[in-house]
């Protein structure tokens, strides 16, 4: 590699914003160092599946906008995030069949690139995004760069993985169900999952989704700079987190207090949990006592009730089929069930069957779930820590499409992730922070929750963290 390309690998995207403001760099150098990057860790990672570095190109060599992250190289996660003249295909073959192009951004990339991004392509993602491992049949698997053998995660495991080798310093990502949580853990980084309303989905989805979108990074005050870049409704957006009083970077060494914080180091749906996530997160409890904080057992007892996963699913597989529609009529046709994955086209069948006054009592059942789960924190506690999930990431095929058992892949996941889905449904916001490792060298990070609208809580409380127990000088 080149001195440039070597020099700039392990940097963050605010010092490398910083190398372009103070004339140190060219955003056209500090894209060239990037592509090398890609071309050299990628044949082995499979983390970027679609480029465009001509057009990248052009835009670094021309006028960009004066944001905070001018001349940055970055790169789009290949679910719902269009971008306006390039392709999008959900990790679905029937779309990488046709490779069709996006009319325009969506809002949110529109922001990323008002922010001063130079993106240059996409990251793989499993179909649809439906899965905790990045392993599409369109595209093949992205591979851990901690261990090539392992999961990087999913959905946003492509993302999750460019950033951990140092292809870019932040990349965008999205939260369904664990989504910027998971690989965030998996691959070592920070995966800051925002308020339900927070930022909008729009134009194409409303803030009523499960779903929100941020990025994965190596830093805190990257993922705070961009929080405050990229926040704020859009067009018809009726879902609206309440705006934070100053910015979120400000947050970044504030005292956030003497606070309560909940612990839960078990399943609280019952099943097992690897004795490394325990260790992490009893590991970072002590920290935050050695803090000043008050850590005690603790959590909300919704997320115990056996019937929260019934009806996590029944929105998740509606979801699917309203995106199944939307990619038949993309395509002009109905889909067939070879133009999908097994796993998801069975959850398509099953929203078929789903009737309105189904889907309204899952809906309501779900607000009585956001509101016991809120509930906790309006009792007295400020915090929830948790393991992000239930095992250091997963050798690769553990997710495995099954024809003769479509929902298996499905069934295998709930085991790997019940510490997530719960704060998509509640709408609160969750971090991730890379805080142990295990003994062969696999990343396992540790949630944290506060409760809705406070992000500027849980990056008071990240950033301490980041500067008792710091992460930035480990690389895989």
């Amino acid at each position: 590699m080149t001195s440039l390309a070597n020099d700039t690998r392990w940097l963050d995207a605010t010092a490398q914003a910083a190398m372009v403001a103070a004339g140190d760099v060219t955003a056209s150098e500090l894209l060239e160092a990037a592509i090398e990057r890609i071309e050299a860790a990628n044949p082995e990672l499979n983390a970027v599946i679609i480029t465009w570095f001509d057009e990248a190109r052009a835009t670094a060599a021309g006028e960009l906008p004066s944001g905070p992250f001018r001349g940055v190289p970055t790169l789009l996660k290949d679910l719902w995030a269009h971008f306006a003249g390039q392709p999008l295909t959900n990790g679905c073959q029937a779309l990488k069949d046709t490779m069709p192009r996006s009319e325009v951004d969506t809002t949110l990339v529109s922001r990323f690139r008002a922010a001063g991004f130079v993106i240059a392509g996409r990251t793989n993602s499993p179909e649809f995004g439906s899965l905790p491992t990045t392993e599409p049949t369109a595209w093949g698997a992205t591979r851990n760069p901690w261990n090539h053998n392992h999961s990087s995660g999913g959905s946003s495991g492509g993302a999750a993985a460019a950033v951990a080798a140092g292809m870019v310093p932040i990349a965008h990502a999205s939260d369904g169900g664990g989504s910027i949580r998971i690989p965030a853990s998996a691959c070592g980084l920070v995966g800051l999952k925002p308020s339900q309303g927070r930022i909008t989905l729009g134009p194409y989805r409303d803030e009523s989704n499960l779903g929100v979108e941020l990025c994965v990074s190596r830093s805190l005050r990257d993922t705070a700079a961009l929080l405050d870049a990229v926040r704020g409704p859009g067009i018809g957006d009726t879902v609206i987190a309440p705006t934070p009083t100053r910015p979120y970077i400000a947050e970044l060494g504030s005292d956030p207090g003497r606070l309560r914080v909940g612990l839960l180091d078990h399943n609280p749906a019952g099943g097992a949990v690897h004795d490394e996530c325990v260790l992490a997160v009893r590991n970072a409890a002590a920290i935050l006592e050695s803090l000043g904080h008050h850590v005690e057992p603790g959590f909300p007892q919704a997320m115990a009730n056996p019937e929260f996963g019934r009806r996590f699913a029944a929105l998740w597989s509606t979801n699917m089929g309203v995106g199944l529609e939307r990619i038949a009529a993309q395509l002009g046709r109905e889909l067939r069930p070879d133009d999908v994955e097994p796993v998801n086209w069975v959850q398509g069948e099953y929203a078929r069957k789903v009737s309105g006054v189904d889907y309204a009592m899952a809906l309501a059942a779900n607000v009585d779930f956001r509101r016991a789960t809120q509930q906790w924190w309006h009792d007295g506690w400020d915090l929830l820590l948790s393991p992000t999930l239930a095992e250091p990431p997963v050798p690769l095929g553990t997710f495995a499409n099954n024809a003769d058992h479509p929902l298996a892949p499905m069934a295998r996941a709930a085991a790997y992730v019940p510490f997530t889905p719960a704060f998509n449904a509640s709408g609160q916001p969750a971090i991730s922070l890379p805080l142990h490792w295990t003994s062969d060298g696999l990343p396992v990070g540790v949630q944290l929750v506060a409760a809705y609208g406070r992000e500027d809580v849980l990056l008071r409380v990240a950033a301490q963290l980041e500067q008792a127990q710091p992460w930035g000088a480990r690389h895989p």
